[in-house]
């Protein structure tokens, strides 16, 4: 899509009002706020309303630290829909799903389900054939309905809700 000026813009249109695009630095406090939001409200069953759990949960979720993931080989997407951030996704370009939140007023919405197919057509656009994610158990049952299956709790983690997930990018043939 081009502007009046003919410059290309980023955006890729979901359906209307949702608009796909990169992140950039001036993002932090938006992709802040959508991801403390989603933590603390819709993944209840991840950390049971504990304070300390939360703490550690959202500790690195701050407008300064989200500023330092901003680096080569890694991407933040955002689904916005009436002009406001309504998701958040990252990725490593070597095949990681590094987040993916929704903030609470637009579950149901589509643009989660968007996001995702988005960072997954990021990847595949990387080269890669295999992509995976450490999910919650909140968002478990939303990435199997999107072709995710299970394989075992994330090792690089002690939290039993944590669970690794990976989704083949073959094309079905």
């Amino acid at each position: 899509m081009q502007n009046k000026r003919g410059i290309s813009q980023a955006f890729s249109n979901v359906s209307e009002g949702v608009a796909l695009r990169p992140a950039t630095v001036f993002d932090v406090f938006d992709i802040s706020r959508v991801l403390i939001r989603s933590i603390t409200q819709l993944c209840v069953a991840d950390h049971n309303n504990d304070p300390d759990h939360l703490e550690q949960w959202t500790a690195n979720k701050d407008p300064a630290t989200i500023r330092g993931w901003f680096k080569p080989g890694s991407q933040i997407w955002l689904a916005q829909r009436e002009g406001q951030v309504a998701a958040v996704g990252g990725l490593f370009e070597t095949g990681k799903i590094t987040l993916l939140y929704v903030d609470p007023d637009h579950v149901g919405s589509g643009v989660g389900a968007a996001l995702l197919k988005r960072l997954e057509r990021q990847l595949a656009a990387c080269g890669c054939t295999e992509v995976h994610l450490d999910g919650t158990k909140t968002a478990r049952e939303f990435y199997l309905r999107h072709g995710w299956k299970a394989t075992g709790q994330c090792s690089d983690r002690q939290d039993l809700s944590c669970c690794a997930m990976r989704k083949s990018l073959h094309p079905r043939g």
